[in-house]
């Protein structure tokens, strides 16, 4: 059984392809980008080390667009990375031969998250099963697995180099003259998985 996992190389994808593949599931790790960066490349290096395939999809440059211009009407970035995980899963789940999305997701999470509704309206349009291995854990028990599992780097959002779409929109709100900081919190903290604990990496 294959499932495609939207995956950015920080700790809760790669703890949910963990959990995936204990599940028994043929992982196929997955990065969305917008082609302004080559920063899937981080993921893709992290993946390798974890021992997944992994896979780039291109989005449209005009979903980026429309994301930059709700953060920046809202003056925050929360509907903005929604829309975009939104169409990531869309996109994804509408490839050939595709029956499973999953994606990294937790049960404190408030963006990106699928509430109920918006979950079986995926699985409904694209005929697909949506699986969140995280769902029903907190940030403490995500934190122990991670910790156990993973050499992980924790580094500010800015500073980090990762492949989620906060990457892309940060650098397009930057070509617009506008300064991410005035939109995305600071102090804001992200990981990158750097390999398995107890191995090279």
């Amino acid at each position: 059984m294959k499932v495609h996992h939207l995956y950015s190389g920080g700790k809760d994808s790669s703890l949910s392809a963990w959990i995936l593949t204990r599940l028994g599931y043929e992982v196929r790790l997955v990065t969305v980008s917008f082609g302004l960066l080559d920063n899937w490349s981080f993921a893709r290096e992290t993946a390798e080390r974890l021992g997944f395939e992994h896979q780039v999809v291109y989005l449209p440059r005009e979903i980026l667009e429309r994301a930059a211009d709700m953060a920046i009407k809202d003056g925050h970035p929360n509907n903005a990375i929604q829309f975009i995980h939104e169409r990531a899963l869309e996109a994804v789940a509408s490839m050939p031969e595709v029956e499973r999305v999953s994606d990294g997701t937790r049960r404190d999470d408030r963006v990106p998250f699928l509430d109920l509704p918006k979950a079986r309206s995926l699985e409904d349009r694209f005929n697909v099963a949506y699986i969140r291995p995280l769902l029903g854990l907190g940030y403490k028990t995500i934190r122990e697995l991670t910790e156990r599992l993973f050499v992980v780097e924790i580094r500010e959002s800015e500073e980090l180099e990762k492949a989620d779409y906060e990457v892309e929109l940060r650098h397009l709100l930057r070509e617009r003259g506008i300064d991410p900081l005035e939109i995305f919190p600071k102090r804001h903290y992200q990981s990158r998985v750097l390999g398995w604990r107890g191995r090279e990496t």
